[in-house]
């Protein structure tokens, strides 16, 4: 027995050594992206541009959480977007009614949206493919129709009104744009970086084999519903940091961040960059950008001209771009071997 076990030490000693070298790579990556984004603002007075960033940031937390049970886990969520609204709506709502500091509204926000995920996802994930995604947009529904019927407190279809709040904490100013810029990179790779290590973790793995087939990872001893159950309540907690991200981008909160068609953006978004690449929904989040900022500019239809692109790469790439991308390179690369 000894000799064995020391057999199967010696057999995962390169597996664990390789794992660490993965997380300190991908740390090493996050510090690198972070420095380059940091320091934009000294190489352009782009306002326009730090403002691109920004919501790139709070919509990239947004569809990559969305990943996280789409691509890692097999559930299609139709109704994400709620816990993007309540994480800008509950924001706000507590630094304007409790005037706190932004780092305890900040644990609060995400404390409140993973009881309120907690709940929600101890309904939903008992269900199956299109039951699942229809009660999750359900329950955005749900959360929507408060927003817009609990007028005295929420601000109804006008939203938030007044502003929220910035009260400079650890000599970070947020009313400042830089700083507000800066604070959103921050939270960017911060969470890309967290989602990651949760998708190269063995929870992770666990979550493709629960993807791939659930009956055989129940048999294999796998809490299936408790899993399905952490992933949900853990990428509602990413998703409602976007909506923070947003809140304080736009001063406010609107019923449109609570809308299903935020949820429709985050599966666009996702098919746009690919679900099978980790930063596949980041390079969907800036293409649907760019598409809006640009398309909006020349006509007022650009729904038709995002469902054209919609279907290119449905039909045409049937994958996203990243994806598309990241097989072709593989394809190049075994033709080389071959030769």
């Amino acid at each position: 027995m000894t000799e064995l076990e020391a057999g199967r030490a010696g057999t995962l000693a390169p597996v664990r050594s390789g794992a660490a070298l993965q997380r300190y790579r991908d740390v090493l990556i996050a510090v690198i992206a972070f420095a380059v984004l940091a320091s934009l603002p000294l190489f352009t007075g782009s306002k326009a541009l730090l403002d691109f960033v920004i919501r790139c940031s709070a919509y990239g937390l947004f569809a990559t959480s969305l990943n996280l049970l789409v691509g890692y886990t097999g559930l299609t969520s139709f109704g994400h977007g709620m816990f993007f609204g309540l994480g800008a709506y509950s924001f706000g709502l507590i630094m304007q009614k409790l005037g706190v500091p932004i780092p305890v509204a900040f644990v609060a926000t995400l404390a409140i949206t993973a009881v309120i995920a907690a709940v929600i996802g101890a309904i939903c994930v008992r269900l199956k493919e299109i039951y699942f995604a229809f009660v999750t947009l359900a329950f955005q529904m749900l959360i929507h129709s408060t927003i817009l019927s609990w007028a005295s407190f929420t601000g109804g279809d006008q939203g938030l009104r007044g502003g929220i709040p910035r009260p400079a904490f650890f000599g970070i100013n947020l009313a400042n744009h830089v700083h507000l810029y800066i604070a959103s990179c921050a939270l960017l790779i911060l969470g890309l970086l967290a989602m990651r290590q949760i998708a190269q973790s063995p929870f992770g793995y666990t979550l493709r084999m629960i993807r791939d087939n659930a009956a055989r990872a129940s048999f294999l001893g796998i809490d299936v519903w408790r899993a399905k159950l952490t992933v949900f309540v853990l990428a509602a907690l990413f998703a409602s940091m976007g909506g923070m991200v947003m809140a304080l981008f736009v001063s406010g909160a609107y019923p449109e961040f609570a809308y299903w068609t935020i949820s429709g953006e985050a599966i666009f978004i996702n098919m746009l960059g690919g679900v099978s690449t980790f930063l596949g929904p980041m390079v969907g989040t800036v293409l649907l950008l760019l598409l809006n900022d640009t398309v909006t500019r020349f006509t007022e239809y650009h729904g038709i001209v995002l469902g054209v692109v919609i279907l290119f790469f449905a039909l045409g790439l049937r994958k996203g771009l990243l994806d598309f991308v990241a097989e072709w390179v593989a394809r190049r690369r075994e033709t080389g071997e071959g030769r």
